[in-house]
């Protein structure tokens, strides 16, 4: 079993999202049937990645940052989405944080290195924002742990603004 987190931007551009999902799709086909996807099912990379792992047979387990961000971080063009893979997934970890905020994210983030063999990071290659918690932060500490990354940032992936 090879089990696979995501990390990966939530701003893609509407002309990105087909080309990461090709991506995705290509990366996914190294690993055997025997595949779990770990993902937060942010809008963007991280449903991308979740919906790559079910339409090749593997399993998901989804990570939720805090008891509110169903109901108040996700987006409604994003509900549709974030429910059916909530509802797709083999194992759902709603963390013990009350609110969404910089920690849950950064809970949630070394919750899926954690649990996984390898990262896939849809990502730009920037550095840390300085934020904290973000894609690139996320990169820093999987490699720091020894975690292998495959970055996926194919021609034609952009990111809004």
């Amino acid at each position: 079993m090879t089990t696979l987190a995501v990390t990966g931007h939530m701003d893609l551009t509407e002309d990105a999202v087909p080309v990461v999902r090709a991506a995705l799709a290509g990366l996914l086909t190294k690993y055997s049937s025997d595949l779990v996807g770990v993902s937060c099912i942010a809008k963007g990379a991280d449903s991308l990645f979740a919906e790559a792992v079910l339409a090749a047979g593997g399993r998901l387990t989804v990570v939720i940052p805090s008891q509110d961000y169903r109901q108040n971080k996700v987006k409604p063009d994003h509900a549709p989405v974030f429910d059916r893979l909530v509802g797709a997934a083999e194992d759902v970890l709603v963390l013990s944080h009350e609110t969404a905020h910089r920690g849950a994210y950064e809970a949630a983030n070394a919750e899926l290195l954690r649990r996984a063999d390898r990262l896939v990071a849809v990502w730009d290659g920037c550095p840390p924002s300085g934020k904290g918690g973000g894609t690139a932060d996320t990169v820093e500490a999987a490699l720091a742990a020894g975690l292998p990354v495959d970055v996926v940032w194919p021609e034609g992936a952009a990111r809004k603004g």
